[in-house]
């Protein structure tokens, strides 16, 4: 219990049947092949005082908001909710080079090695974009603040696809490129994946009210993109490109808005 207690579980929102948290990274949903003591099932069912049981899943290294059931039927009826793309979910990422304005990424994706690919469609839109010189070399690169909202729910596929057009997320060690991902841990202290689940909205499973629901960003995130804003800005005062305007304030850590419709 010691050690669930030194890990803080930020609550978005909580009633008789639902339970969203903002998951930190650096932790497991559950447990399955991984052999971590603890826990987000854990930290959630301590914070509550009952079983609960996650309607979708996170990869280890994403924050962000994830959706528990307090019962197996209700978990199942938003498993089916997602499963059908009737759950929209929104994601933030910092990404390598100048990501398009916008773009639809329809690329078909396999469970596994192997297997049969399926198809996936991610929807992307840039926020912002920064210039980071490596402070190795002197060579100067471009990264990409972008949204991603898929439209399925495959495996790792905001990873993927974004890796797909050449812009994969700072910080992935699977999917990402070692080059970027050792400068943000040398420069920024960085020491996890650039992807949040920022965002939830759905209807209510059992009584159909509309939820709407953002996770603010982690310190280190919020901390992140005011040091490449800062910069960004210094360039601009010395006559060089700026940032591009478009993060909205609930990107920058700020709290996030009450659930529609109410605390239930």
């Amino acid at each position: 219990m010691d050690e669930h207690r030194a890990i803080e579980l930020s609550i978005l929102y909580r009633d008789d049947a639902l339970l969203i948290v903002n998951k930190p990274a650096g932790i497991v949903v559950h447990r399955g092949w991984a052999n971590d003591r603890v826990t987000l099932l854990d930290l959630a069912r301590d914070a509550v005082g009952s079983w609960v049981y996650p309607a979708h899943r996170l990869d280890r290294q994403t924050s962000g908001a994830l959706i528990f059931g307090l019962s197996t039927e209700v978990a199942r009826r938003l498993e089916r909710e997602l499963a059908h793309a009737r759950v929209d979910k929104r994601y933030v990422a910092l990404v390598r080079g100048m990501a398009p304005d916008a773009c639809f990424i329809d690329h078909p994706l396999a469970k596994e090695k192997g297997k049969e690919r399926l198809p996936s469609q991610t929807d992307v839109r840039r926020l912002a974009h920064f210039e980071v010189a490596n402070d190795e070399t002197g060579v100067t690169r471009r990264y990409s603040w972008v949204e991603a909202r898929p439209l399925t729910g495959r495996p790792h596929q905001i990873r993927r696809h974004l890796k797909h057009i050449s812009h994969p997320i700072v910080g992935d060690v699977r999917y990402g490129k070692a080059e970027h991902n050792h400068l943000f841990r040398r420069r920024f202290g960085l020491e996890r994946m650039v992807l949040h689940a920022a965002h939830v909205a759905f209807e209510h499973p059992v009584d159909g009210r509309p939820l709407a629901l953002d996770a603010p960003l982690p310190p280190e995130l919020s901390q992140l993109l005011e040091t490449l804003g800062a910069a960004a800005a210094e360039r601009s005062a010395n006559g060089e490109e700026a940032i591009e305007a478009g993060v909205p304030a609930w990107q920058h850590g700020r709290p996030a808005p009450s659930a529609l419709g109410g605390s239930g």
